[in-house]
């Protein structure tokens, strides 16, 4: 058996990140991969057995430093409003390198919730910075800056405001005719909206 090669092998994912999470090919085949990378299939295969386990080890890597950003925002002892725009900022930061990421846990959350309920929980401490952010929104609506509502509702909230544009990005990209470069130039001001929209002052 040959020695594996950690460029090659390291190729090739960054190969299946660029057609799965940034061009959003999910059906891509291995032999789609292996010719943009210009390597033959039987390589690949014998780097990652297969599409399922090239693809998930891709979109995995991706999620956990989304993850593991948005963790350390929210253990951090900033004002509540500043913590919402990094929040924002860490989201709008990694989805424009990672387009499609959203899209990928869409399509799977419902299949596979156990997978992804660690999005906040799974690192040390992940539950009780949950738990603490859903007090510091009760603390903000008593102090009202923000509306008056269930703090699991603004959470929920805050994440659809982040969340939607990238998983519509497809039918908005067709539906007004707009490029890549011009549909993140539209995300990149959103991100004041989207604050605008969750505070009242």
């Amino acid at each position: 058996m040959p020695v594996k090669d950690c460029k090659t092998e390291q190729l090739i994912k960054d190969t299946a990140k660029r057609i799965f999470i940034t061009e959003g090919k999910m059906s891509a085949t291995t032999q789609d991969i292996a010719d943009a990378a210009g390597v033959n299939r039987t390589l690949l295969h014998y780097y990652f057995r297969s599409r399922d386990v090239l693809f998930n080890m891709v979109f995995k890597e991706a999620l956990t430093k989304l993850r593991e950003r948005l963790h350390e925002v929210l253990g951090s002892g900033l004002p509540f409003k500043m913590k919402v725009e990094n929040l924002v900022n860490v989201f709008y930061e990694e989805l424009i390198k990672s387009p499609y990421l959203e899209t990928f846990i869409a399509l799977h959350l419902n299949q596979h919730p156990d997978k992804y309920e660690e999005m906040f929980t799974g690192l040390p401490g992940g539950k009780e910075r949950l738990k603490n952010f859903l007090k510091e929104i009760q603390s903000e609506m008593e102090k009202g800056s923000i509306a008056e509502m269930k703090p699991l509702n603004f959470f929920i909230n805050l994440f659809a405001l982040m969340a939607y544009p990238f998983v519509a990005r497809p039918i908005y990209l067709k539906m007004f005719d707009l490029t890549d470069q011009g549909y993140n130039k539209i995300l990149l001001e959103r991100k004041k909206n989207i604050i605008s929209m969750l505070f009242l002052k």
